[in-house]
């Protein structure tokens, strides 16, 4: 086992504000997240992880959720609401349980793709290219239901990737790359450690610690990561930032909050990040 992994996880754009913050945070402290040997993304944490990667600092992220300039308006309705969670709690078995999730999202109806790729490119803005160091995104083939990787040998374009990994299901439509269609990276793991097997130091923030349904938490990902070695920090949102973010990660007026307790809280635990990170 040799190098670090940095794994961002999904969250809307309430999870994604808080993600930004942390990452702000633990650079600040002098954290240099840039120096990891990949980047995993999932999601929200994919649109982040590929600007980052892009050489964009962690503090222009963050003082764009502040600002504003990121807002990201996703209105989720209470049928969508419903729907989504009857699909995925329908079963206690995880692959059908996706599968209900994946059907529920190829017949739901919704705006078209180009909605998807439309939010999506804002938010990357000029960034466009697969970055020259290891970038991983995960998405969910909307037809099998299991979880694959894209990166820059995968034959998509880096906007495709994301825009994949982003297209929540039910609320978007599943994207088509490559003449596959797919659905938010998050359906079955909101964090996708398992992507960063092999590597000796996982760092993951993760602003939901689990996706809805039957499926492995991201503290269970990182046990099973742990067992098989790795020295592994796991950053999830503290109680205080849970009260700030709210329940609807579509919520943009929680978003200014939800960034600074992201940042309040990297601020704490930096010392014992970097005792992971660069120890």
């Amino acid at each position: 086992m040799a190098g670090t992994a940095l794994v961002l996880g999904g969250g809307g754009p309430v999870g994604g504000a808080w993600l930004t913050g942390v990452l702000a945070g633990l650079a600040e402290a002098g954290i240099n997240l840039g120096s990891a040997d990949v980047v995993i993304g999932t999601s929200a944490g994919a649109v982040f992880g590929a600007r980052l990667r892009a050489g964009v600092p962690a503090s222009d992220l963050y003082e764009r959720q502040v600002s504003g300039a990121d807002a990201v308006h996703l209105p989720v309705t209470a049928r969508q609401t419903v729907r989504f969670l009857w699909a995925a709690l329908g079963s206690r078995d995880p692959q059908r349980s996706v599968e209900r999730l994946a059907h529920a999202a190829l017949h739901a109806r919704t705006g078209p793709e180009s909605d998807v790729f439309d939010t999506v490119g804002a938010l990357l803005g000029d960034v466009r290219d697969w970055p020259e160091r290891e970038l991983r995104i995960a998405a969910v083939d909307a037809r099998s239901g299991q979880t694959e990787m894209f990166d820059s040998r995968s034959g998509a374009t880096l906007l495709e990737a994301v825009a994949a990994s982003c297209a929540v299901p039910v609320v978007w439509p599943p994207v088509t790359v490559a003449g596959r269609r797919w659905m938010d990276g998050g359906s079955r793991s909101t964090a996708n450690l398992q992507l960063a097997r092999g590597y000796r130091r996982v760092l993951a923030v993760t602003p939901v610690p689990r996706a809805v349904g039957p499926h492995p938490s991201a503290a269970q990902q990182a046990a099973e990561l742990s067992d098989d070695g790795a020295r592994v920090m796991l950053l999830s949102p503290d109680r205080a930032a849970r009260r700030t973010m709210g329940r609807n990660m579509a919520d943009d007026t929680r978003r200014l909050a939800a960034a600074r307790a992201g940042h309040a809280q990297a601020s704490a635990l930096a010392p014992a990040v970097a005792d992971v990170w660069q120890g």
